[in-house]
């Protein structure tokens, strides 16, 4: 956005390899391709700040975006046409139509760049509770289970409000315009996202970690709240209400180089890039409560069985990983590799290597990862709508030309490049009424 307004532009990233969280690396075995961390991307698919810049991306969508297995062998499925969702719901499949179709519309219409009609009753019901919702909606387990893994992504208990919205938003994404992930990985995102600054003029330098801000007209911080206090030197009520910022839960994330595909019990399983393991509303409700269930709930992808240049000939990928509280020291690759095993007698005897990484490492290999939360920063109702601190614009700190574009800003985690291309948009107008300085 800088740079296409004309603007020399330079991005200094700590990390010997760009791309943060949408970095994709062997971390297992030579030839297996990894993602990093995120790697299922409906918000990229529908982001209006990639389409602004002219993203062009390789994406691959599995025939169903998600699969929710039970333990009787059964599973549903999240399919592109909320009919056939619905058609595995029983009882419920009118509820689930009546609940969902509304918010399909709007996104389907957010896609189009028109502002969804009638969207206030839905969002009404997206700041409510994931309990509250699921109970008053549907009078059986699997809609409700079904409906509690997708919400379960919010990383909140889910009895705490918004945590229904992140169900609705996800479900509704899947119908709209499904689970896709690029070819070949997460890398691609950041690395299509370069090539075009490149093209603008702009310029990545690798391997430059920055200890205080540099001197510039606008500088743009993609950091937590923690990192930007170290960066500069802030006004004293600023600086209190940054280290006020609340992060979650972290993640305790394994990846798996394997021999043969997960020998599901539910074949349909295998026509999902993501699957979620958790059968029960309470069971997956017990284990966000307290991030330190039994059998936690397990947010699993498996790319490699829709894109071969994942791994060898013949060979597979699979990443997962369930919450974990803050800064948690406590080792759960047996945890989620039993959920698996649940629900995929075998699996353990298809695993050809393992990288496991808790909170530690996961802070250890990005900073803004405090405390293992990937998310940047608690996603309640107050932190949502006011991230990271109660400002008319979020982006805009008391310095200026100093802006911060993290997740820690609006709309919060999430690959879709929002938080910096509202950033950019306010740096410019800035910079057009002259209102920066050098810094």
């Amino acid at each position: 956005m800088l740079a296409r307004a004309g603007l020399d532009v330079e991005v200094f990233e700590a990390s010997a390899a760009i791309g943060g969280g949408t970095r994709t690396e062997e971390l297992t075995l030579r030839g297996f391709r990894h993602d990093a961390c995120s790697a299922i991307h409906p918000l990229a698919r529908v982001s209006p700040a990639f389409r602004d810049i002219g993203l062009e991306l390789d994406w691959i969508e599995s025939p169903a975006a998600c699969a929710h297995p039970f333990d009787d062998g059964t599973a549903v499925t999240l399919e592109r046409e909320v009919d056939a969702t619905a058609a595995q719901l029983g009882a419920d499949a009118c509820a689930y139509r009546a609940l969902l179709e509304p918010v399909v519309r709007g996104a389907r219409q957010f896609e189009g760049r028109r502002f969804p009609r009638g969207a206030l009753p839905r969002v009404l019901t997206s700041l409510r509770s994931a309990r509250a919702v699921a109970e008053s909606a549907f009078v059986c387990e699997p809609a409700r289970g079904f409906f509690a893994g997708h919400a379960a992504h919010s990383v909140l208990p889910l009895e705490r409000r918004p945590s229904a919205g992140f169900g609705l938003v996800l479900g509704a994404l899947g119908h709209a315009v499904g689970w896709p992930f690029p070819r070949g990985g997460s890398q691609a995102i950041a690395d299509a996202l370069a090539a075009r600054l490149g093209e603008l003029g702009g310029v990545v330098h690798a391997s430059s970690p920055v200890d205080e801000l540099p001197r510039a007209d606008v500088v743009l911080a993609d950091v937590m709240p923690r990192e930007l206090l170290r960066l500069g030197r802030f006004p004293a009520r600023y600086a209190s209400a940054l280290r006020g910022y609340r992060h979650g839960p972290g993640a305790f994330k394994l990846d798996w180089a394997l021999d043969e595909p997960i020998p599901w019990t539910a074949e349909v399983c295998r026509r999902a890039a993501t699957v979620h393991l958790g059968a029960t509303f309470d069971e997956i409700a017990a284990s966000e409560r307290a991030n330190r269930s039994s059998r936690p709930f397990v947010l699993l992808a498996q790319p490699s069985l829709f894109d071969t240049s994942r791994a060898p000939a013949g060979k597979h990928t699979a990443w997962a990983y369930c919450h974990v509280p803050n800064g948690s020291a406590d080792d759960r690759a047996d945890a989620i590799e039993a959920q698996v095993e649940r629900f995929a007698p075998g699996f353990r005897g298809v695993i050809a290597a393992r990288s496991a990484r808790g909170p530690a490492e996961l802070e250890r290999d990005n900073r803004n990862y405090v405390g293992g939360d990937i998310g940047g920063g608690m996603m309640d109702l107050r932190q949502l709508l006011f991230r990271p601190v109660r400002r008319a614009v979020p982006y805009r700190t008391p310095l200026p030309g100093v802006y911060l574009c993290s997740s820690a800003t609006p709309p919060g985690g999430g690959v879709h490049g929002l938080c910096g291309w509202l950033a950019a948009k306010v740096a410019l107008r800035d910079v057009a009424k002259g209102q920066t300085l050098r810094v």
